[in-house]
């Protein structure tokens, strides 16, 4: 009885080892596919652009700041002690203010990022899914490959695809 259940788990293990070689495995390289994509670029134009007034406006006021700053140095001196302390006080809210709006803008863009990366994310997911259902894959890796041989890299075309629905 023992021999007949090694025959079969050796049957088994035979027919499972037929099976992954018949498999068609494909491998996409997440970094290469989100650094070489059209669609992040046009993504990281969108975000340039969308706060391109609001980084200017910053730094209007950085310099502005600066230049109240270096006046106050230079012309200390000569102020009387309510003059200097109004304009230290003057500036202090200043960069208070400066402060609240540069990370308001910090936290803004990066909010803004996180989504152009999931849209993206979600189109590389869609372009790898339709491909390999084109091309017949049974199983695709897309993150946390160590390593993958020629044959299965899908990479290239992956970009392809992206490349052509950016157009």
């Amino acid at each position: 009885m023992k021999f007949i259940g090694l025959i079969i788990a050796a049957m088994m293990l035979a027919s499972t080892a037929l099976t992954a070689a018949e498999l068609k495995i494909g491998v996409v390289n997440a970094g290469t596919v989100l650094e070489k994509s059209p669609q992040k670029s046009q993504a990281l134009a969108r975000l340039e652009k969308e706060f391109s007034s609001r980084s200017k406006s910053l730094e209007k006021k950085h310099k502005a700041l600066r230049s109240a700053q270096e006046k106050l140095a230079k012309d200390g001196a000569i102020l009387s002690a309510d003059e200097r302390k109004t304009k230290e006080r003057s500036i202090i809210s200043d960069q208070r203010e400066l402060k609240r709006l540069q990370d308001e803008y910090s936290e803004d863009l990066s909010i803004r990022r996180n989504e152009e990366l999931r849209k993206l994310e979600k189109e590389i997911a869609e372009t790898i899914v339709n491909l390999a259902k084109k091309e017949s894959y049974d199983l695709v890796v897309y993150q946390g490959v160590i390593f993958a041989s020629e044959r299965a890299d899908m990479t290239a075309k992956v970009l392809e695809l992206l490349k052509a629905k950016a157009k």
